[in-house]
């Protein structure tokens, strides 16, 4: 049984936890030829909390890495050695494989590092696009967090592989895209369940965390209000919170579209919401790979998306991207009012699922 670690800040709500529990908890059930356990699976947080917490395999087992963050930087640097020192010492090349799963995290890093020589670095951002075309910038992220020292770089879309290698055109060997999975089983359940809610219009959704500067959330609202000014019948659904919930209401009300959006807030069960809706809809300026997309995949909605990487899953295929300017993703949205999308074939998530797996087990 090979013994494998993986690394995270925390398990709250987002798309990149809800993706690491989804790949531990298959890693952890995978069997071999004898019928037995073949890996035996270890995540470290460095905070042991989060509302997926109760959703990992009990197979897995979490530990907590939690670096001290005084103010006293003396006594910070002083803890933060001693822990790491006693990291080391128990847990220095122990696992056959390890992964820094938070790309940003650099007590993830550093555990990840140390726990095996075959380490590997999770990239789940377009990180040229975040910092504005600034190679700088990358560098000094990629830097900060050692990727020199993983064995590979995995990239969750081919967009955001290929942006890195405008950076680093000499790591063409090192890097490798590799999809997030998806838990197809339990979002086809869950999309069963009763919601009260009427439909007598067209219906968009949109499921993201409410944060301004990537998601772009104005740029939906905006083009809501060139929409009702024709006079278009139609509702965008509105799944989720953050910093900018409050700013996205005060914005709907003075462009006096309050009766096309409706904001839900955030639910633990997005699935009869997206069941529910005629097309998602996503504006963000950058993104890494929606777990949203696939979710609409699985549930065979159509998606508006701007182009963002992961959007080349969609295009042609699932959906219509479009460019971030309002006025194309208002004209985006009103010809799927008129016309509607026809999806142009049958997403195999079984086979998905499967062919991301056989590409992680060759890591290990």
């Amino acid at each position: 049984m090979k013994k494998i670690l993986f690394s995270a800040v925390n398990l709250e709500m987002g798309g990149v936890e809800k993706a690491l529990v989804m790949l531990i908890n298959n890693l952890a059930n995978r069997l071999d030829d004898n019928g037995k356990n073949k890996y035996k699976v270890t995540l470290v947080l460095e905070e042991k909390k989060g509302i997926f917490l109760s959703q990992l395999d009990s197979k897995v087992e979490v530990l907590e890495y939690r670096v001290n963050k005084n103010k006293n930087r003396l006594f910070r640097k002083f803890y933060n050695f001693i822990l790491q020192r006693k990291f080391i010492i128990k847990t220095k090349n122990k696992f056959d494989f390890s992964c820094s799963f938070a790309t940003y995290s650099k007590p993830g890093s550093f555990v990840a590092r140390v726990s095996s020589k075959n380490a590997i670095l999770w990239c789940h951002m377009d990180y040229l696009s975040f910092y504005n075309g600034d190679k700088a910038k990358v560098k000094e992220f990629f830097n900060n967090v050692k990727f020199r020292n993983f064995k590979k770089l995995v990239f969750v879309s081919k967009k955001s592989m290929d942006t890195f290698l405008e950076v680093y055109p000499q790591l063409k060997e090192k890097v490798i895209h590799i999809n997030n999975m998806i838990d197809y089983e339990s979002i086809l359940r869950q999309s069963d369940e009763k919601i009260e809610i009427e439909k007598n219009e067209f219906t968009f959704i949109n499921v993201s965390r409410h944060e301004e500067n990537q998601k772009k959330i104005t740029r939906i609202l905006e083009a809501s209000k060139l929409l009702e000014q024709e006079n278009v019948k139609f509702k965008v659904l509105f799944i989720g919170d953050g910093p900018d919930s409050d700013k996205y209401k005060k914005i709907a009300n003075e462009l006096g579209i309050n009766k096309n959006v409706v904001f839900i807030g955030r639910k633990k069960n997005p699935y009869p919401y997206i069941k529910f809706s005629d097309c998602m809809i996503l504006t963000s300026d950058y993104e890494g790979s929606p777990v949203a997309f696939v979710e609409a995949f699985t549930l065979n909605k159509p998606i508006i998306a701007t182009d963002v990487a992961g959007s080349e899953q969609i295009k042609g295929r699932f959906g219509i991207v479009t460019s971030k300017k309002v006025e194309d993703i208002a004209n985006a949205m009103k010809y799927v009012i008129k016309n509607g999308y026809e999806i142009k074939e049958k997403f195999d998530a079984k086979k998905y699922n499967e062919e991301i797996i056989e590409k992680i087990e060759k890591l290990m």
